[in-house]
């Protein structure tokens, strides 16, 4: 049951990885001039985005929680801060979703980047391409480089953060600016 749930989650880690793909490739169209493919993607999510921002950022807890309390993956000192960021985005976004409230979606964006910024430096020391510390080495047996689970060849504990922090950001973007408001009506407002 416990590699059965482990190897869900790592499936859902390639789905948000492709979902993530998307998002960027229409990013990157918004950015050369084409529009069209980032407000229809946007009408798509159009009064969902705080749902969708609570729903990965509650798996990804209870993911985590799966692997320190039900597999017994002893989580490392990044681990720790990388749920330091994602722990308080799976209560506030239930709630701003629960109440209909954009506004503090704003003030949350720094911790899906914080996160993701640990996540990014947390697969670095795993890949060897950065020498864990001696405090990594303290935290967790085999230190921060310890890959418990690698699904699919790639799929670490760390690309399932970076992915969840990378959507949940998308998401909260999303609830920020209304699809068809443009940058001179955003100015205009505030």
């Amino acid at each position: 049951m416990t590699h059965g749930l482990i190897v869900t989650l790592a499936a859902l880690g390639v789905l948000g990885l492709v979902l993530a793909a998307v998002l960027l490739l229409t990013g990157l169209l918004w950015l050369l001039g084409l529009r069209a493919p980032l407000r229809t993607l946007r009408l798509q999510v159009l009064g969902y985005e705080l749902w969708l921002a609570f729903l990965v950022a509650a798996v990804a807890t209870g993911g985590s929680l799966f692997f320190s309390e039900v597999a017994h993956f002893v989580p490392c000192e990044l681990c720790w801060f990388q749920r330091i960021c994602m722990y308080p985005l799976s209560i506030t976004t239930l709630l701003m979703a629960l109440a209909d409230d954009h506004r503090a979606a704003r003030y949350l964006l720094p911790l899906p980047l914080v996160g993701a910024g640990i996540s990014t430096y947390h697969l670095l020391v795993e890949n060897g391409a950065v020498k864990q510390t001696q405090a990594c080495l303290i935290s967790a047996p085999g230190g921060c480089a310890t890959k418990w689970i690698n699904e699919f060849g790639f799929m670490t504990i760390p690309t399932l953060a970076l992915t969840a922090f990378a959507l949940v950001f998308a998401a909260l973007l999303f609830s920020i600016f209304e699809p068809g408001e443009s940058a001179e009506a955003r100015a205009e407002t505030t």
